[in-house]
Formats: C-alpha cells, structure tokens, sequence
C-alpha cells in the first residue's frame, strides 16, 4: 500500500476549501484511516495488497479503512487549484446524453449529495456500456465494489465542510464545483 498524498498544498483550494479544512480532513481523518489500515493489514497476506484488492476481497475487518482511504484519495484527485469551469470532449457529450446538459447535471448531483443522510459520498459513475449516472455511498461505501466505475466523487462526511460551512452542505456543495477537476474526470471517464 502506498501511503497517500495531497496532490497540492493544503491552502490550495482556498477560498472554497480552507487550509484549516484540509489539513483536518487529509493529516487527521485521511491519514488516520490509512494507519489503521496498516497497522492491521501488518504480517499478514494483505499487507502489500492494493487497496481495490482489500476492498474487494479482503477481510471484511480491512474494508472501512481501506476504503476511506481510497475513497479519500480519490476525492483529492476530484478537485483541483485550477479546477472549476465545464467538462470537454467526451466527457462533457456523456453529461449532455445522460443528463440534458451540465447544469442539470450539477442540479441532480448536488440533489443527490445534499439529500445523503448522515455521512457519505456523492458520485459520478460509468457503467460497463459507458452510461453516465449519479450514485450515493453511505460511510465507507464505494462504487468499485458495485462494478462500476468511479468518474468524480465529493465527501459529504461533516468533516469535509464543517469547519468552513458549519451545518450548510449546499453552501459546501456550490464551492466544490469551482475546484471540480474536470481533466481529472475526463481521464477516469476515458
């Protein structure tokens, strides 16, 4: 297993996401997942497994951590410094096909993560045709392990936007699309 890392500084996001937020949510509770994780794949088989394989396979005692800490990782990669803006190319058609256009698309998307009671994940999801849908997750829950693919995600665990938008996800929710990674979606979803 690799030790994850923030693939930016942790005042990146600003003024969306703040510094304080994501050194919280990366040092503390990403990090945290991560050392359980190792602690208790220590001496067994599972220790050099990836953590697709842990999720999937893997003792159900492992799943929880290790997919937090993928589901974690994954969410940094979904935003971005230069984030923001629309998807292009293929990507942006699947969204028109799937959804009429990118704004009810963020309509549905933010419906979905908004109305995901307690902690969880909002996605966006690629079935085995190429389909385009929305999904949530409660807790650790991860699309890899319902066969389809994961295009973009946001963590609507209170810990992600507690400190900046207290109680307001929609608030967070309307922040989070300027730091959108859409290069990264566009690559996931090729």
């Amino acid at each position: 297993m690799d030790t994850p890392s923030l693939p930016y500084a942790h005042d990146a996001l600003e003024p969306h996401i703040s510094e304080k937020t994501l050194s919280f949510h990366f040092d503390k509770h990403h990090m945290g997942y991560y050392g359980k994780l190792v602690a208790a794949a220590e001496g067994s088989e599972w220790a050099t497994a990836s953590l697709e394989d842990i999720m999937t396979s893997g003792p159900a005692s492992m799943f929880n951590n290790a997919a937090q800490t993928w589901n974690h990782t994954f969410y940094w990669n979904s935003m971005s410094p230069n984030g923001g803006g629309a998807p292009s190319g293929d990507l942006a058609a699947a969204i028109d096909a799937a959804f009429g256009s990118l704004e009810a698309f963020k309509e549905q998307f933010n419906a979905a993560a908004g109305g995901q009671f307690g902690s969880g994940w909002a996605w966006l999801v690629k079935d085995a045709d190429g389909h385009l849908s929305i999904t949530t997750t409660g807790n650790a829950g991860c699309p890899l392990t319902e066969g389809v693919t994961p295009i973009l995600t946001c963590d609507v665990w209170e810990h992600a936007y507690y400190l900046d938008y207290q109680n307001a996800r929609p608030a967070y929710l309307a922040a989070w699309w300027n730091v959108v990674n859409w290069d990264f979606a566009s690559a996931n979803f090729a």
